[in-house]
């Protein structure tokens, strides 16, 4: 086998890709409180931008309820302004140095708009999928030219990586299914 190919490297790259989109939808919000809705905001603290639960402890009381507690007094203003400039539609309500987080029912138009935004990341992850498999195959393909394997090792390689393929794909298709069923349910 060759230096070059390395079906193991291949799926750790595939799985990446399908770990990325499950934490993508980790962010999509499905009515219920989450404390990774808040992972993508930063927050303006100390001079540089800071992740939010660098600055606070993010918990979830209630289902319909996110508690942030800002562990510095001064940085109440900042994490608040954080959380309103996010573009995840939440108003937090400031109680001395707890910001507390209604979230709101989901209508029907907007939970469209999420399985919508669902599917694009969902192909998004195919599309990175299947680049990983074109990456494997020119691998492969340089081996060969190289003489390192033979034809028919390369035959059997391409196989392997494409049943990595359809399977990281499935996956894909599935995480997408249920996340989807979560987005729906009234």
């Amino acid at each position: 086998m060759s230096g070059q190919f390395d079906l193991a490297d291949i799926q750790r790259r595939m799985q990446g890709a399908i770990d990325s989109l499950k934490h993508e939808f980790g962010g999509l919000r499905t009515g219920r409180a989450s404390a990774t809705l808040l992972d993508p905001v930063q927050v303006e603290a100390y001079g540089q931008r800071m992740p939010l639960n660098q600055v606070a402890t993010v918990s979830v009381p209630e289902p319909r309820l996110i508690s942030v507690q800002v562990w510095d007094k001064g940085m109440v203003g900042a994490a608040d302004r954080a959380i309103r400039d996010s573009n995840l539609g939440l108003s937090p309500t400031i109680e001395g140095q707890v910001l507390r987080i209604r979230i709101p029912e989901l209508n029907e138009q907007r939970r469209k708009e999420l399985v919508k935004v669902a599917h694009r990341y969902a192909e998004e992850t195919r599309v990175a999928v299947r680049h990983v498999r074109r990456d494997g195959i020119d691998a492969i393909k340089k081996a060969l030219k190289d003489k390192s394997i033979s034809e028919d090792e390369e035959k059997r390689l391409e196989a392997d990586v494409q049943k990595a393929t359809d399977k990281f794909v499935a996956e894909v298709d599935q995480t997408l299914a249920a996340k989807e069923k979560e987005i729906m349910q009234v």
